[in-house]
């Protein structure tokens, strides 16, 4: 894996960036240290060689510089606690990730903050209350719902790893529209740009498939970047470690044929939306700025995973004994 060319993914949407760019990065750091997230060298050289703020600056790139904050702390927000969990033993112990999961939520929900509260803890609740300052209180029932699916993922996925079970390529597929935080990221196109995209719309059975390819194409493409490092570490939550293990293909045919998914599945996502309906003047202009939203994640995200450094490493945070993967067919 180490010596592996990645093939090149098929985006046709151009690269954007914001003008708070460099305000953002700057921002960035002070954010994650006033609340003491990076709590040790190597964590902090974790965060700064991931670039969240370059990757907030790519995927919203008409955002007001308040909605960017906000943004930019979300993502440094479940970054770092992906990679407390994700690349510890608290990866394997679900039962344990379910009572931060349960404190966080009642945090979001509106709890008061305790001498107890980890500080990552006491972050949420400073996201929360400025989405609040921001006027997004009439959507925060909807992240507190998309968040619970976050959570819910991140512990299906918990189990799997302390039962040492690789699920199969179905499977697996819907568990990481949950742990890619697919929902958020949907939601926040809509929080971040102050769009007001009507029920009728959001629940519209086209408009509902095309978050889902959307989500699938993200979380495809951070799987196949990801791939060498989660491959090193001992994790099988990546589409390729699945492809490869329950289709028994080699290495190199396997992150291809990840490629070759994620570049359908946009091209599909293209075809969907030439053949969407019109809802009246005034809803397709919003819808227009909905999907340009998805289209700047797309190719936002794509960006960033190509040259973040945060797929370069294959770091632990507390190397714990194998367990010996089980296929379930």
């Amino acid at each position: 894996m180490k010596n592996l060319v990645l093939p090149e993914l098929y985006c046709p949407f151009p690269s954007q960036i914001s003008k708070y760019a460099d305000v953002l990065e700057d921002y960035a750091f002070e954010w994650v240290l006033r609340f003491d997230l990076l709590e040790n060298e190597s964590v902090y050289q974790r965060f700064s060689k991931a670039k969240f703020a370059w990757l907030a600056a790519n995927t919203y790139p008409e955002c007001q510089l308040e909605e960017l904050k906000i943004a930019t702390d979300w993502l440094s927000w479940l970054f770092i606690w992906d990679d407390q969990w994700d690349m510890s033993d608290l990866g394997k112990r679900p039962d344990l990730l379910k009572v931060y999961y349960r404190r966080f939520l009642e945090i979001f929900n509106g709890a008061e903050l305790t001498s107890q509260d980890i500080p990552l803890t006491y972050a949420l609740s400073d996201i929360r209350k400025r989405m609040l300052q921001t006027g997004s209180a009439k959507l925060l029932h909807r992240v507190v719902y998309s968040f619970e699916d976050f959570f819910y993922g991140c512990v299906l996925e918990t189990t799997n790893r302390a039962q040492g079970n690789i699920p199969d390529v179905e499977t697996y597929i819907e568990l990481r529209k949950l742990s890619v935080a697919g929902d958020l990221i949907i939601l926040w196109i809509e929080l971040f740009n102050q769009l007001n995209i009507p029920d009728v719309l959001r629940k519209h059975n086209s408009v509902k498939k095309i978050q889902e390819m959307t989500i699938n194409i993200l979380a495809w493409c951070n799987d196949i970047f990801s791939a060498p490092r989660e491959m090193a570490s001992g994790d099988v939550h990546n589409l390729v470690l699945v492809l490869h293990y329950q289709q028994k293909l080699p290495w190199e045919q396997a992150i291809h044929r990840a490629a070759e998914m994620h570049d359908q599945e946009l091209r599909a996502l293209l075809n969907l939306e030439a053949s969407l309906p019109s809802f009246g003047e005034e809803v397709d202009g919003q819808l227009a700025k909905y999907i340009s939203g998805m289209h700047s994640w797309i190719r936002g995200n794509l960006d960033w995973s190509a040259r973040s450094g945060r797929y370069q490493s294959a770091e632990r945070l507390d190397l714990a004994v194998g367990i010996t993967p089980t296929v379930n067919v």
